[in-house]
């Protein structure tokens, strides 16, 4: 069964291009609740951590880089089939391949400055979720 939680984050470019609201309309169209959400910036360290899971592969300095270069807004969302729903909303993580209507399609730059992260299963749903905000953060 599909759980009903998945994570986001909106990235730093898309923060500072001032997409924030229009994604998170997007988000609230689609029928996603926000049980939890954040303004951060993750440094060298944490972005690293994050993103341990693409440590070995080749463009993982990059994305570090990437992901502590300004602001992001973490969030938790409900809905039912949580994550495959996101994951449609989102769209292909190369925006020229992105389905028109889709996050990306409309507010990514490029396949690496994709605009918005989404939890890829239930269970880094959780793990995800869980590092940026505690229980008692979440409602």
């Amino acid at each position: 069964m599909a759980g009903t939680t998945t994570f986001t984050m909106i990235k730093p470019e898309a923060f500072a291009a001032g997409h924030t609201g229009n994604i998170i309309a997007k988000i609230t169209e689609a029928g996603f609740h926000i049980k939890a959400m954040k303004i951060t910036r993750l440094d060298n360290e944490k972005a690293g951590e994050f993103y341990a899971v693409h440590k070995e592969r080749p463009f993982y300095g990059e994305l570090v880089s990437y992901m502590s270069s300004g602001p992001i807004v973490a969030a938790v969302l409900e809905k039912d089939n949580a994550v495959a729903d996101f994951r449609k909303l989102i769209g292909a993580t190369d925006p020229s391949e992105a389905e028109e209507g889709t996050i990306r399609k409309a507010f990514a730059k490029s396949k690496a400055e994709n605009a918005v992260h989404g939890s890829d299963s239930d269970e880094n749903a959780q793990i995800e979720a869980s590092f940026f905000f505690s229980r008692f953060e979440r409602y």
